[in-house]
C-alpha cells in the first residue's frame, strides 16, 4: 500500500496560518476612543466592558499567561454551565500585581474579552477552572505598542518605555492611582504567528491629572 507524503511542518503552516490569520483580524475587540496621539503612545478612552477573569499567582508572566489562557480556552470550548462555545475575541490581557505573593512571585490575572452576544450575560464557567466574570469600567488607558513575542525578558523595558514617554508629556501626572495594577500585556496575534506580530503595553491613567491641558477626540477605533 502506498503511503501518503507527509507534509512537512513549515508547508503546514504556508497552507494553514494565512487563512487562520484572516480570521484572527476579523474578531471582535473592545471598542475605544483615541484622545490623544504621539509617536510612540496614545491614549485611549475605553467603552465598560466585561471579560473572563483567570487569576494566577506566578514568577513568569509567560506562565502564567499559559496557565490562564489554558483554562479560559477551556471556557470558551464549552467548559461552561450552559456548554456555549464562545468566539474568540482579541487581545489576551494580563494584568500584573507586582509583589503580591511570597518569593517576590506576582500575582496576574489574564482576561478574555466576551463578544457583543455574551457581554450582558456570560456563561458561568464550570468550579474548576476558576475564572470570574470581570466588569471594566470606562476607563482611560495609555497604550505602547511593540512587536515580537511578549517575554518575561522584554516587558518590564517595554513598560519602562511608556512611563518615559508618559513622563515627557501632558499625561505625565496622570497615572491612574485607583488602579490595582502596575501594567497589563496586551496580545492580539496568534502563538502560531512568527512575523508581524502586535503586542501593547497597557497603564490606566486619569485625566484629572491634566489640569488645564485640553484634549480632543481625533479617532476612533
Amino acid at each position: 500500500m502506498t503511503k501518503r507524503p507527509r507534509l512537512s511542518m513549515a508547508l503546514l503552516a504556508m497552507v494553514v496560518l494565512p487563512n487562520f490569520l484572516c480570521v484572527c483580524n476579523a474578531i471582535e475587540s473592545p471598542q475605544y476612543s483615541v484622545v490623544h496621539s504621539e509617536s510612540d503612545f496614545e491614549i485611549r478612552l475605553y467603552r465598560e466592558t466585561s471579560w473572563m477573569s483567570a487569576p494566577v499567582k506566578d514568577i513568569s508572566f509567560e506562565k502564567a499567561t499559559r496557565n490562564g489562557f489554558h483554562r479560559l480556552f477551556q471556557y470558551i470550548q464549552g467548559a461552561n454551565l450552559n456548554f456555549s462555545r464562545i468566539a474568540m475575541t482579541a487581545p489576551v490581557l494580563t494584568s500584573i500585581v507586582p509583589g503580591a505573593g511570597p518569593l517576590h512571585s506576582s500575582a496576574y490575572f489574564v482576561r478574555f474579552y466576551l463578544p457583543t452576544k455574551f457581554q450582558t450575560t456570560p456563561p458561568t464557567p464550570l468550579p474548576e477552572l476558576s475564572l470570574e466574570p470581570y466588569t471594566w469600567e470606562g476607563h482611560y488607558v495609555a497604550v505602547r505598542k511593540f512587536s515580537g513575542f511578549a517575554r518575561d525578558t522584554n516587558i518590564v523595558q517595554e513598560a519602562e518605555k511608556l512611563a518615559t514617554s508618559l513622563s515627557r508629556s501632558p499625561w505625565a501626572n496622570s497615572t491612574s492611582e485607583e488602579s490595582s495594577y502596575a501594567y497589563s500585556i496586551a496580545q492580539y496575534s496568534s502563538p502560531f504567528r512568527i512575523i508581524g506580530r502586535v503586542n501593547e503595553v497597557w497603564v490606566d491613567v486619569n485625566p484629572s491629572g491634566l489640569g488645564g491641558y485640553k484634549y480632543s477626540e481625533i479617532a476612533t477605533s
